[in-house]
């Protein structure tokens, strides 16, 4: 594609004009030489119109206006016949700033775009991140006359030519670089003449913020040329067209951009092109933007422009959520939604799209699918027609309420006065007193006794609206006509969407007791005929609350699980009888159904159609069990059609069990379990199972690996998530070892203690496996890997508390019997540490900062908490930026049979919420 100017392709046909004189070839005036306007420099949009008569000598009044120069086309030879093809062979692709944040990001768009298989592809950019924010910075401060405006630009220079070395070389670098100075140079131009003027017209304004989307287009396409793929960038000015509406927004002109992108193509006709987003031209071609999510609307037309297959937005998450994640940890990724319901959702505050991006797909009924450029394996979230089949191979696949958003900071108006029953217009007069002050009305509930009407504003907005209505209506106020107009601050919006609730009967009342059950006052309600969207008011306070509680209600019902129990010993049964305990009150007053089809031992397993009756699991595995087999156990449990959720929960130690993770989350079977092997084996088959579990939807839960029931994991999970940088991480992991050293004190000798934990039942049949302090490796390379650390059990040194004479004897008698000759050694130690103030106890450390970890026996000061446990409890120290001076610590036992088929059962119940409804 050959251009003729240094800028942009669009707009050579105004190059030709002389720097002294306007496109009508009259002579300017000497003003002209304060703005040395890049205007005619960049035809693309900016020629200088002084609409003031300049033929009047006698008038010193001019306005300046910026217009986009229509590009004159060259119509003859090959070029005027490209004619322009649409439908299916086209795809168009939306990337936001995030995703062109940096040059690596650029690359891996350009990597998308050429992956992309489809016949044809068009690709919306916004500029770069931040970039936006730093081109109307630009602009505030010219015309507040900041001479640092300068700076402020040579910033932006910067950051695009860095960008530019790291993408390109050669010719594309070198007429990359001379546009961008060429821009730079215009843009310094008319920033002062803003400077000089102190203002800016929305024009001028609109021209400086679009370039931000100029270059990005141009790096993108560069980028794709550079790997061998023809591409060529469109100034979307040149082809949309729209008008300017009031409350700020525009509506687009489809037959006017029909024409110019046809007359744009002629002269462009490639495969793959590159169009920036967010700018667009008045019919008068003066250059203008499309508003809020800019970028999003302008791939939106363009896909309906092209009468596309498929519209997808690249954004930061991996689709549309059914609830904020973040104020929903359980909420779920959505598979599909209609238009309508994304059009309520985005309404009402959720991260899906602007309402009017969707209008221009839906009369084509072309699909948005909402995928994240940084998990490339997620499916995202497709915006498509309703269809009518909402179920498939018969079961039920959403929830009869999509999502759930809200809106916060917002307040109550109430207009209330026995005076309006049965009097036409007052609604309209109340509303249109609010139009007046340019309030945005989110929300009205009316009774049919038309004794009040209430709505919600923005809560910046009330005070406006309330000083109009009292100014509007004092007279009807004196006269007792109306009662008051009452503002109910602090308040929250809450909407339900679904379009499955429409004649769906129970679905309000399912809303209401949830909230009712969280003890939550609703101040207002409003539905639409449609029956697609129920919203409540609620207090501010009680919104986060709301939202888990009808979440939970929806997404947390009717969830059935097929469970299979790998290991029915110690821990094993335990989970099981805590199960039989809990599966009825689960049941009635969670509506979670957990089904345990099979339990297996390593000699007889037990399978069930139906469900396995748990209060006596017992006598059915000894009495119906047969040789266990553990393929046909997984094929069992997992072959239920009619329940599309299972998890197998493995309560054994045993390596060989834990191999088969990776298969079973590859076939979509979720994992818990509280044994080691998996997380602490070798590192390569760790990372192999944490890299399928990731790019897949099939959970993996391991809570009760390091500290039984305590929330280790899911706190130090908790602390790298939100941001925070782990320091250090140094514990007491082993129940044993801590019931041991909490009471090795005094006189008493070691192998005393030792035998009375043993007795105690605190310890392994065989106490060398407590004191070789391998499980507490265990737990430490989980943790170190968790933090990040790509560490072997091998890497870990472990200071053993056996007797090296002692490793070898034949049985745990003989190692018990013998013991006693070596408590000398340790009761030194105790000695000395209690010379000092001090006692022993036997940790782990993970230490991030240095990349590694140990196993060994320290001493600690008595004031340390570490010195303040008893009995067999475990406790555990994070050291991050935010802990820096005060470690975070975890507390509590940390060992027995309970507590660990707790944390088990915690799992799986955390299993039930992520899924939400059966999917």
């Amino acid at each position: 594609m050959a251009f003729s100017s240094p800028v942009s392709p669009s707009y050579s046909s105004c190059h030709h004009l002389s720097s002294n004189f306007n496109a009508k070839g009259k002579k300017l005036p000497t003003i002209h030489k304060i703005y040395p306007f890049f205007l005619l420099q960049r035809s693309p949009f900016l020629k200088v119109d002084f609409s003031s008569q300049w033929g009047r000598r006698e008038s010193s009044k001019f306005s300046i206006s910026a217009a986009v120069t229509s590009k004159e086309y060259s119509l003859d030879g090959a070029l005027e016949n490209t004619q322009l093809p649409k439908g299916d062979c086209w795809s168009v692709h939306k990337f936001g700033g995030t995703c062109v944040g940096t040059s690596e990001r650029i690359g891996n768009v350009a990597d998308i775009i050429i992956a992309d298989q489809s016949e044809r592809k068009l690709a919306v950019v916004s500029a770069m991140s931040k970039v936006t924010d730093m081109m109307y910075d630009l602009i505030y401060k010219a015309q507040s006359r900041d001479d640092s405006y300068l700076t402020a630009l040579d910033a932006v220079l910067e950051k695009h030519k860095l960008a530019a070395v790291d993408l390109l070389d050669g010719d594309e670098l070198a007429s990359f670089s001379s546009k961008l100075h060429h821009d730079i140079n215009n843009l310094k131009a008319m920033l002062r003449a803003i400077y000089i003027a102190g203002h800016a017209t929305e024009s001028f304004s609109d021209f400086v913020v679009g370039h931000g989307e100029l270059w990005s287009a141009q790096l993108l396409a560069s980028a794709v040329r550079k790997n061998g793929v023809e591409c060529s960038w469109m100034d979307t000015r040149e082809v949309l067209v729209v008008n300017p509406t009031g409350s700020n927004q525009v509506d687009p002109d489809y037959l006017k951009s029909e024409e110019r992108l046809a007359k744009w193509y002629s002269n462009n006709p490639s495969k793959t092109i590159i169009a920036t987003g967010f700018i667009a031209s008045t019919p008068q071609n003066i250059p203008t933007t499309l508003k809020r999510d800019g970028s999003d609307f302008s791939a939106a037309i363009m896909g309906a422009l092209l009468k596309a297959r498929q519209v997808t937005i690249w954004t930061d998450v991996d689709g549309v959520y059914s609830a904020d994640p973040r104020k929903v940890s359980e909420a779920v990724i959505l598979k599909t939604l209609s238009y309508q319901e994304a059009w309520e959702m985005s309404y009402f505050g959720a991260n899906v799209l602007h309402p009017r991006t969707i209008v221009p797909v839906m009369q084509y009924d072309i699909p948005i699918v909402i995928k994240n450029i940084f998990n490339l394996s997620a499916p995202g979230t497709m915006i498509c027609r309703s269809s009518g089949d909402e179920h498939e191979d018969g079961q039920k696949v959403e929830s009869l309420v999509k999502g759930f958003a809200t809106i916060d900071n917002v307040a109550i108006v109430n207009v209330e006065g026995t005076g309006m029953a049965g009097v036409p217009g007052t609604a309209s007069a109340i509303f249109s007193a609010v139009k007046d002050v340019g309030a945005n009305v989110i929300m009205i509930s009316q009774a049919s006794s038309e004794h009040s009407v209430c709505f919600a504003v923005p809560e910046k907005e009330v005070k406006a609206v309330a000083d109009v209505l009292e100014s509007r209506f004092g007279q009807a106020l004196s006269a007792g006509r109306l009662s008051q107009i009452a503002v109910i601050p602090n308040c929250s919006i809450l909407a339900a969407v679904g379009q499955r609730m429409a004649s769906t009967p129970g679905v309000s009342a399912t809303l209401f007791t949830a909230l009712a059950k969280a003890n939550i006052n609703i101040r207002a309600i409003a539905q639409g005929c449609t029956e697609y969207n129920i919203t409540v008011v609620v207090k501010r306070e009680d919104c986060v609350r709301a939202l888990r509680a009808v979440h939970s209600k929806f997404y947390l019902s009717r969830t059935i699980i097929a469970v299979g129990i790998v290991g029915p010993g110690l821990i094993g049964a335990t989970l099981l009888d805590q199960l039989k305990d809990q599966t009825a009150v689960l049941k009635e007053k969670f509506n979670i159904d957990l089904r345990v089809m099979g339990i297996t031992g390593s000699r007889t397993m037990l399978l069930s159609e139906s469900g396995i009756d748990l209060s006596k699991w017992r006598e059915l595995l000894s009495l119906r069990g047969e040789m266990a087999d553990l393929s046909k156990f997984v094929h069992h449990v997992r072959g239920n059609h009619f329940i599309p959720n299972t998890v197998l929960v493995d309560c054994t130690a045993d390596s060989h069990i834990a191999s088969h993770y990776y298969d079973w989350l590859h076939k979509g079977i979720h994992v818990v379990t509280p044994n080691k092997k998996a997380n602490s084996g070798p590192l390569d088959q760790y990372l192999k199972l944490r890299a399928l579990q990731r790019q897949s939807y099939t959970h993996y839960f391991y809570e009760a690996t390091v500290g039984a029931g305590l929330p280790i994991i899911s706190t130090l999970r908790g602390l790298l998530e939100t941001g925070d940088k782990i320091l250090r991480i140094e514990g007491i992991f082993s129940g044993t070892l801590s019931y041991i050293f909490n009471n090795f004190a005094g006189s008493t000798a070691f192998s005393q203690v030792l035998k009375e934990a043993k007795e105690a039942g605190y310890t392994e049949p065989d106490p060398r496996d407590d004191l070789s302090g391998t499980d507490v490796a265990r737990k430490v390379i989980i943790l170190a890997r968790e933090s990040g650390l790509h560490l072997e059990l091998s890497d870990i040194p472990v200071q053993s508390l056996v007797p090296e004479p002692l490793r070898d004897c034949a049985s745990a008698e003989e190692f018990m019997q013998q013991l006693p000759q070596f408590d000398q050694q340790l009761a030194k130690q105790r000695q000395n540490a209690e010379d000092a103030r001090e006692v022993l106890r036997y940790v782990g450390v993970v230490d991030v900062v240095n990349g590694k970890g140990t196993v060994e026996l320290r001493r600690y000061s008595k004031e340390h908490p570490f010195a303040q446990l008893s009995g067999s409890d475990n406790i555990i120290a994070f050291t991050t930026e935010r802990y820096a001076t005060q470690p975070l610590i975890v507390r509590g036992p940390g060992a027995g049979a309970e507590v660990t088929a707790g944390g088990v059962f915690c799992d799986i119940l955390r299993l039930a919420s992520y899924l939400g409804a059966p999917s």
